[in-house]
């Protein structure tokens, strides 16, 4: 693995930043092939390039390899490395599980939080948020495979989760995110996702409908990572998480 060490004048390692753009470049042309082999050519799926364990260098040397997106799974790497990325005007968000007593430093720190599960995490959320004196943007995680070791909502559960949210102060619900299936079969990994799709296309309706009006916004599907994205792809998402196809092994 190449480690994306620092030079003199603060900036990230040439090495480093070649070696993550041409792995982003790999990684962004299957997303584009995914798109058109699934008739969705042009629909511009984003690449979140998840950076956890990695070190500060890491998030650095990727910022300027041409990321636009990154995220991380826990608050403390979140606290420590999302000044860089916001230095290098790359947003930021949370797609590890929240503990409401760390709920602060997510509002402080991310651009979104995708993986907002019950309505008192919500409500932690919005508190703290009118608190700063800012918008947060935030996702609902839906547990579409029902594994105990998942985190998120139920599926039944997520389009009443996503309505409280919207409603709350200084929320903006962006859409839905879930982990999908373990598994080698492709029909089951890509029903759970064709079902958050269905939950999202359901979220809109009641939005145009004005049953609930603060979903308009709520497109985003973030699902997939480097093993699946072209399943999650052809079941419509807009956001693919991905780590090591990019950074390469975690520290």
């Amino acid at each position: 693995m190449i480690e994306a060490g620092m030079i003199e004048d603060g900036a990230a390692s040439p090495d480093a930043v070649a070696t993550y753009a041409a792995r982003l470049a790999e990684v962004t042309a299957r997303v584009r092939a995914a798109e058109a082999a699934s008739g969705r050519a042009g629909a511009g799926a984003r690449v979140l390039v998840a950076t956890k364990t990695q070190g500060a260098d890491a998030v650095r040397a990727v910022c300027a390899a041409g990321a636009r997106l990154v995220g991380e799974n826990r608050v403390q790497e979140l606290v420590a490395k999302a000044p860089i990325a916001r230095a290098a005007g790359v947003r930021v968000h949370l797609i590890g599980p929240l503990q409401r007593n760390k709920a602060r430093d997510a509002v402080a720190c991310a651009d979104c939080v995708e993986t907002v599960d019950s309505l008192a995490l919500a409500e932690r959320l919005s508190a703290l948020a009118s608190e700063a004196g800012r918008t947060l943007e935030v996702m609902i995680q839906v547990n579409v495979s029902g594994e105990e070791s998942k985190s998120g909502v139920a599926p039944e559960a997520a389009l009443a989760l996503a309505s409280a949210a919207a409603a709350l102060p200084r929320l903006e619900v962006r859409g839905f995110m879930t982990v999908g299936l373990n598994s080698h079969d492709e029909g089951a990994v890509r029903a759970g996702y064709a079902r958050l799709r269905g939950i999202r296309d359901a979220a809109l309706v009641r939005a145009e409908s004005g049953a609930s009006p603060g979903l308009a916004g709520a497109w985003e599907l973030s699902m997939g990572m480097s093993s699946d994205l072209e399943w999650a792809i052809a079941e419509g998402a807009t956001i693919v998480r991905i780590g090591t196809a990019v950074l390469g092994p975690r520290a």
